[in-house]
């Protein structure tokens, strides 16, 4: 029995496309050409995202350890001996090394602002409206932002410094590797001390600078009423709103003043020196002082 040999497959014609015009040539790929125009400005977008990603880093960060801080915080076994005691430190480093600088500079504020604006008031036959542009200037506008700096400058910077050698030093592994979580220890107990600390700062900084403008524009004939009158006038001119508003605007202030320094400490690189820290750690807490400032100013 013989094998039948397989008959070879028969050459098969390439379909043409009976629309198309015989005389173009080859059809252009789409799809290699947009890879190579994306290859193109690759390098270009990856720079742009790049920055844009530096940029956002911070505030992203900010938010992120501001609200563990406050879920922490609601933990009662978070409150442990040490972190009392950091908070307890803090907070008294808080108030007693800026309660200097903020009686001098409410005392400064208050003789600019309170003896000016009472002066030209009553010279325009206005003085009614003196409450209310003191309590609309001073104490709801300029005082927050005063204020936070005064803390950032103070207590802020020292503890951006603290955390920032405790990162460089390897003391923050160290508490890592004893089982310590550094947030737990330096970040929540440091914010809710700045908290405390800017609401404390705050309401004496309103106080002193509306009682020493007071002294002034009544010595020289300004303001004729008592002081009790005085004060009665600032508080008659405020509304249900600067009630909630002004407490908030200085909770507010330490509470991003805390976490943006404990923050910046702790994303430093072996690269950074002092040199490099405390410029940076400054100026994103006066962003920050400022940031939370217009928020209120545009929705209230």
């Amino acid at each position: 029995m013989t094998d039948t040999p397989t008959p070879a497959p028969e050459h098969v014609a390439p379909q043409v496309d009976p629309m198309a015009d015989p005389m173009a040539g080859p059809q252009p790929d789409n799809g290699g050409r947009l890879v190579h125009l994306l290859r193109r400005f690759a390098p270009w977008l990856a720079a742009i995202g790049r920055l844009t990603r530096h940029q956002v880093r911070f505030a992203l960060l900010v938010i992120g350890a501001g609200w563990g801080a406050i879920r922490e915080s609601m933990r009662p076994n978070s409150w442990r001996r040490p972190v009392i005691y950091e908070f307890r430190a803090t907070l008294r480093q808080v108030v007693s090394g800026g309660f200097l600088s903020i009686v001098i500079t409410a005392t400064l504020t208050g003789l600019m602002v309170v003896s000016q604006a009472a002066y030209w008031l009553g010279y325009a036959g206005m003085a009614q409206m003196t409450g209310s542009i003191l309590v609309s200037v001073l104490v709801r506008e300029i005082s927050p932002i005063l204020v936070g700096i005064i803390i950032m400058g103070r207590s802020g910077m020292l503890s951006l410094t603290e955390i920032g050698m405790m990162v460089l030093g390897g003391e923050v592994r160290a508490l890592q590797a004893r089982g310590i979580d550094p947030f737990l220890a330096l970040v929540m107990p440091r914010t809710f001390a700045f908290t405390l600390g800017g609401f404390t700062l705050g309401m004496i900084f309103a106080v002193v600078s509306l009682l020493m403008g007071f002294v002034v524009a009544h010595s020289t004939g300004a303001i004729t009423s008592s002081v009790w009158t005085f004060f009665f006038n600032v508080l008659g001119a405020m509304t249900t709103w600067d009630y909630l508003i002004i407490p908030l605007k200085f909770v507010l202030v330490g509470f991003f003043v805390g976490v943006g320094s404990c923050v910046s400490g702790l994303t430093v690189s072996s690269n950074d020196t002092m040199a490099t820290i405390m410029p940076r750690g400054f100026a994103r807490g006066i962003m920050l002082v400022l940031v939370v400032n217009i928020i209120f100013m545009l929705d209230f």
